[in-house]
C-alpha cells in the first residue's frame, strides 16, 4: 500500500517540530476552540433524537441504541483513512474536508423526514459523523501542538471545555426545536397512512433543526479555508496503511486506548438514556418534551469541569484526578440507581462533572512522547471511540432483557473502573 507523503514541500519553512515550545501559530487556536464547539454539539444532538425516534418508530432500547450504533461506528470505519486523509491534506484543509462532509450528513436528514424511514435516519447520522471523526483526527493533536509539551493535558482540558459548551448548548435548543414537538397522539396509536403522515410531520423539526446546523458548519468551513496556510511549514511522518497499530504495543497507549473505547461508551450510555430515565415514575415522572432540557445539565457538568479541571491538571498529576473523577462517576452512578426522586435524577446528571476531564486527559496521558506520530495516535484513538456503538448497545440489550435502566447501569460502572485503573498505572510521566 502506498505511502501518505509528507505535506511539507521543499518551498516550505522549516518543518513543524512538536518539541517543548509547541508550534508558533498565532490566533489559529480559537479555530480549533470553533470546530471542538461544532463537533462536540452535533453529537450531543444524539441524546435529543433518541427519544424522538423512539417515540416515532416505536422501538426498544436496543433499536434506539442503533441510533449512536451507527454515529459512532464512524470512528471504526474512517478513524484511519481520516487520519491518512489529514496527513495528505494538512491539518486545516483536512479540517475543511471534514466540516463538508458533516454537512452532507445534515442534508441527508431532509430526504431521511420525506420518506420518514428509520434507515435513513440511520445513514445519515453515520455521514455526519464521518466528518466528525476527520474534524477530530484534526482537532486533537493540533491544539496538544499549539503551546508547550508540559502544559499539553490542561491545553486540551480547555480546548474540550468549548466541546462541552457545544454539547450544552445544542440539546437544551434542540430538545426545544425537536422533543417540544411531540405531539399529544403517539405513534403506536396509529397504523397504515396516517402513521406515515405522523411520522413525516413530526419528523420535520428533525430536518429543520440540522439544516440550521449545516448553515453555521459552512460558516465554519468559510473561516477555516480562508486561514488553511496559517500553518507554515507542517510535517507529518510517512506511514502505511495500517499506520498507528503498531502503538498499541505500547502498554501506556494500548490501555489509554481501551480507555477511550469505555469512557465514550459509557458516556454516550448515560447520555443516551438519561431523558426516558428521568422521565420514569421512579424519578421525576415527568414527560420527555417538559425534562428534555436537563440533558443540558449532564453537558453543562461536564463543560464547567473542564474549566475547572484545566487549571487542576497543572498543579496535580494527570493521573490521579482521572482515576478520582472515575472513582466519582461510581459513586453516583450507584447512589442514583439506589435511590429516586431528585436524588436519583441529579446523581446521575453530576456524573457529566465528572466526566469533564476524562477524554482529554487519557488522549494526552496515552500520546504522550509521541512526537511526529501524533496524527497515528490520533487515528487509533478515533478508532477507540468505537466504544460509543459498542457500548450503548449492550446497555440497551441489558435494559431490554432486565427491564430496567437502574439495572443497565452496572455497565458504565465497569466502564469507570476500567479508566479508574488507568489514572493509577499512569500516574507518572511517561518515558521516551
Amino acid at each position: 500500500m502506498a505511502l501518505a507523503p509528507d505535506v511539507a514541500s521543499s518551498t516550505d519553512p522549516a518543518p513543524i517540530d512538536a518539541d517543548d515550545t509547541g508550534i508558533h501559530a498565532p490566533g489559529l487556536n480559537y479555530f480549533v476552540f470553533g470546530l471542538f464547539f461544532i463537533f462536540g454539539g452535533i453529537t450531543s444532538l444524539n441524546d435529543v433524537i433518541i427519544p424522538k425516534l423512539k417515540e416515532l418508530f416505536t422501538l426498544n432500547y436496543t433499536q434506539a441504541m442503533l441510533v449512536q450504533f451507527c454515529f459512532f461506528t464512524a470512528y471504526l470505519v474512517i478513524g484511519i483513512p481520516g487520519a491518512k486523509l489529514v496527513k495528505r491534506l494538512g491539518y486545516m484543509r483536512g479540517a475543511v474536508a471534514g466540516l463538508l462532509t458533516m454537512m452532507v450528513g445534515c442534508l441527508l436528514f431532509i430526504p431521511a423526514s420525506q420518506t420518514a424511514t428509520y434507515g435513513i435516519f440511520l445513514f445519515a447520522l453515520f455521514v455526519l459523523a464521518s466528518g466528525v471523526v476527520i474534524v477530530q483526527v484534526v482537532a486533537n493533536p493540533l491544539i496538544s501542538l499549539l503551546g508547550p509539551q508540559r502544559t499539553a493535558h490542561s491545553r486540551l482540558t480547555f480546548a474540550q471545555a468549548f466541546n462541552s459548551l457545544g454539547t450544552t448548548v445544542f440539546p437544551i435548543v434542540g430538545s426545544i426545536v425537536i422533543l417540544g414537538s411531540l405531539a399529544n397522539v403517539s405513534a403506536d396509536q396509529l397504523s397504515g397512512a396516517e402513521l406515515t403522515a405522523y411520522r413525516q410531520a413530526e419528523s420535520e423539526a428533525i430536518w429543520q433543526g440540522y439544516l440550521g446546523v449545516a448553515c453555521l458548519i459552512a460558516l465554519v468551513a468559510l473561516a477555516v479555508w480562508l486561514f488553511r496556510n496559517r500553518l507554515q511549514g507542517e510535517k507529518h511522518e510517512a506511514s502505511s496503511g495500517l499506520a498507528g497499530f503498531d502503538l498499541l504495543k505500547r502498554s501506556r497507549f494500548g490501555y489509554g486506548a481501551l480507555c477511550i473505547f469505555v469512557y465514550v461508551g459509557a458516556e454516550v450510555s448515560i447520555g443516551s438514556i438519561i431523558i426516558n430515565y428521568l422521565a420514569q415514575d421512579r424519578v421525576l415522572g415527568q414527560p420527555e418534551s417538559v425534562i428534555g432540557w436537563m440533558i443540558g445539565l449532564y453537558w453543562g457538568g461536564a463543560m464547567v469541569g473542564r474549566f475547572i479541571g484545566s487549571y487542576f491538571l497543572r498543579i496535580f498529576s494527570p493521573g490521579k484526578i482521572l482515576a478520582f473523577n472515575a472513582t466519582g462517576s461510581i459513586l453516583l452512578i450507584i447512589i442514583s440507581a439506589l435511590s429516586s426522586g431528585e436524588l436519583a435524577a441529579y446523581s446521575l446528571l453530576a456524573v457529566g462533572l465528572m466526566n469533564s476531564i476524562m477524554f482529554p486527559t487519557i488522549f494526552s496521558l496515552a500520546c504522550e512522547k509521541l512526537g511526529p506520530r501524533a496524527a497515528d495516535g490520533s487515528g487509533i484513538i478515533n478508532v477507540a471511540i468505537f466504544g460509543g456503538a459498542v457500548v450503548p448497545l449492550l446497555f440497551g440489550v441489558l435494559a431490554d432483557t432486565s427491564g430496567s435502566l437502574a439495572f443497565a447501569l452496572i455497565l458504565p460502572i465497569i466502564c469507570y473502573a476500567i479508566i479508574a485503573g488507568f489514572g493509577i498505572f499512569a500516574r507518572k510521566p511517561a518515558v521516551a
